[in-house]
């Protein structure tokens, strides 16, 4: 029997001539002839052709296979007395199919394992990029700093392939946020250390203006002191002169002018002294007030500079949530409708491997004048 008629009576079983096919070694023709079909051919790889016609070659294994189990299980049914012998040829059959089978498709399994690396990969770097443009609000400006370091570092071009758009966007997305992040964690350290110069001029003036309060109260004092000793010497001169006149009147005078004079002295020193406790307290009390305002204007210019880094923080990071739940909504929805699709396809009793195929392809609009909608 030539090739050729191998070739047809697979497909031309039937209960006629299971009798002649069905039987120990029978089935190894079949074998051999799909084998010679499937495995003298080396597809590329490399082309989407040569992956197509990998999966047409598979499927045609497991089409070959049905059409030999198939009539083959029936006329098991019917022969009571070879079971044994029949069961044992078709799973050795069925066996051998299927290694050829997996044999067969296995540079296209392996090929799809590597592109899905390979997509993972991209992936990977992509959400790596949002990482570093997560959560910025608890960062200082020099880990900021290294995040937008990192972020400029990474390389765009054809490494990154189909993939290269979005990460283009994702890289440019991440760096505004970064950006804007440090621009203000860069102002609010600046306005904090203004704050800071401002406090501690008002502390240095508030020390110069007690110094000098104090430097006053001195020379005044100093200079009363001056001008008391001065009239003791005119009153003691006078007093002298008047002892020349009158001894004893003098000498009354005398007492009852020093102790008139100790007391002017006394109420004198003693208004120096409030005037002095008055200028100091006066002085305390304008220095505490401007302290008080400084702290409050920093104060102020500090909440109201939280408040405004919290507005940004919240504002990118609602959109960058928005746009993942968009990028998410949309490859759930596209997920659903090829499933569906794949789904339809085997229903027309093809296997699943082969309706993926061609839901990939058409998707990818590999297939001329036929497309899926999203």
């Amino acid at each position: 029997m030539s090739a050729e008629q191998k070739l047809i009576a697979i497909e031309e079983i039937s209960e006629e001539n299971a009798p002649a096919i069905y039987v120990a070694g029978g089935l190894k023709q079949f074998i051999d002839l799909v084998k010679g079909e499937v495995l003298g051919e080396v597809p590329d790889l490399k082309t989407r052709k040569g992956r197509e016609r990998i999966a047409s070659l598979a499927a045609k294994v497991s089409k070959s296979k049905t059409a030999v189990e198939k009539p083959g299980r029936d006329y098991l049914r019917r022969l009571k007395e070879m079971p044994k012998v029949v069961e044992a040829e078709l799973r050795e059959f069925v066996t051998q199919m299927d290694a050829l089978r997996d044999e067969t498709r296995r540079p296209l399994t392996e090929w799809e394992a590597a592109e899905d690396a390979r997509i993972d990969r991209h992936n990977d770097a992509i959400n790596r990029m949002k990482d570093l443009a997560a959560e910025l609000g608890t960062l200082d400006a020099e880990q900021l700093q290294a995040r937008l370091s990192e972020l400029s570092a990474l390389q765009l071009g054809k490494a990154w392939e189909e993939f290269e758009a979005e990460a283009a966007r994702t890289k440019e997305a991440s760096l505004n946020a970064v950006q804007a992040a440090l621009a203000a964690r860069q102002k609010y350290d600046a306005e904090q250390a203004e704050l800071a110069r401002l406090r501690r001029e008002a502390e240095e003036r508030a020390e110069q203006d007690r110094i000098r309060a104090a430097q006053e109260a001195a020379v005044e004092a100093e200079r009363q002191r001056v001008a008391q000793e001065q009239q003791a010497e005119r009153d003691a001169a006078a007093k002298r002169e008047q002892d020349l006149k009158d001894q004893a009147a003098a000498q009354e005078r005398e007492a009852e002018n020093q102790r008139l004079q100790l007391k002017l002295q006394a109420e004198q020193a003693e208004r120096a002294r409030v005037q002095a406790e008055a200028d100091r307290v006066t002085t305390e009390q304008r220095m505490e007030q401007e302290r008080q305002d400084a702290a409050r204007r920093q104060e102020e210019a500090a909440e109201q500079a939280r408040q405004e880094e919290r507005r940004r923080a919240d504002a990118a990071a609602a959109e960058i949530l928005r746009q993942q739940e968009a990028r998410e909504r949309d490859q759930a929805h596209k997920t659903k409708v090829m499933g569906e699709a794949k789904t339809a396809l085997m229903s027309l009793n093809i296997t699943e491997e082969l309706a993926r195929a061609i839901v990939l392809k058409i998707a990818r609009r590999e297939v001329p004048n036929i497309t899926i909608n999203f």
